[in-house]
């Protein structure tokens, strides 16, 4: 396609970063915006394993603490996520159980499923902790003991999914991921920083990442093949 029916389907707002990024080279310019729309699709589908296998640990570990269906009774009368400081955890899972009633389709695994990453990235935070019972920390067995200098306690775990869920986020709203943050420049590490917390996270939760993704995972070849766009 040539350069100009790209810029006004793409839009040339849109593009003119990665043309900036580019040198002014408008056909790297489309391979990089091309490249950048691979590395967003590998990304999105590690993250996806890996919200799905983060939520069902949790699941197990709060099944275990607060009966079968935890979830559903944390809303009821006198639950879990009835006082004030949670209250948007609150809504959040009363739409979505209050959805699936309306449909008849109720089941715990199904409001398990309705539930987006940003409840579990909550789960860690100091409210939601507690409420919880103090034990999801037990979601990552394998984690390092925690010293002095590096806490791996639940704000820790906060933070990290945060920031997982933010690129996550930025994936969704089809932002560039092969910048260096707000700038015109081509550059992977940050997300390659993303890409190694979650394989370390796997591990803390006892999960071979290798072969749960074998055939999946080309993050790191994407990202090379973006960097040689910068010589």
């Amino acid at each position: 396609m040539r350069y100009k029916e790209f810029e006004r389907i793409i839009s040339e707002e849109r593009i003119a970063r990665y043309v900036q990024a580019c040198g002014g080279n408008t056909r790297k310019a489309m391979t990089l915006y091309r490249y950048n729309l691979q590395l967003s699709q590998e990304m999105f589908t590690i993250i996806s394993c890996f919200e799905v296998a983060l939520r069902n640990a949790i699941n197990t570990v709060l099944r275990n603490r607060l009966g079968n269906d935890w979830l559903k009774d944390s809303i009821m009368p006198n639950g879990i996520f009835t006082i004030r400081n949670t209250h948007k955890t609150f809504d959040i899972i009363q739409y979505a159980y209050q959805k699936l009633v309306h449909e008849q389709s109720y089941s715990h695994t199904k409001l398990i499923a309705e539930m987006e990453f940003g409840i579990w990235k909550y789960m860690f935070s100091p409210v939601q902790f507690n409420q919880t019972g103090r034990v999801l920390l037990r979601v990552f067995p394998n984690k390092e003991r925690s010293t002095p200098e590096n806490q791996y306690n639940h704000s820790y775990f906060f933070n990290e999914l945060d920031k997982i869920n933010t690129m996550r986020n930025r994936i969704a709203h089809h932002e560039p991921v092969c910048f260096y943050l707000q700038d015109a420049v081509i550059d992977t590490s940050h997300v390659l920083g993303i890409y190694l917390k979650m394989q370390r996270l796997f591990a803390w939760m006892n999960i071979d990442s290798h072969a749960l993704l074998y055939g999946l995972d080309h993050v790191q070849q994407v990202c090379g093949r973006i960097n040689e766009l910068k010589e």
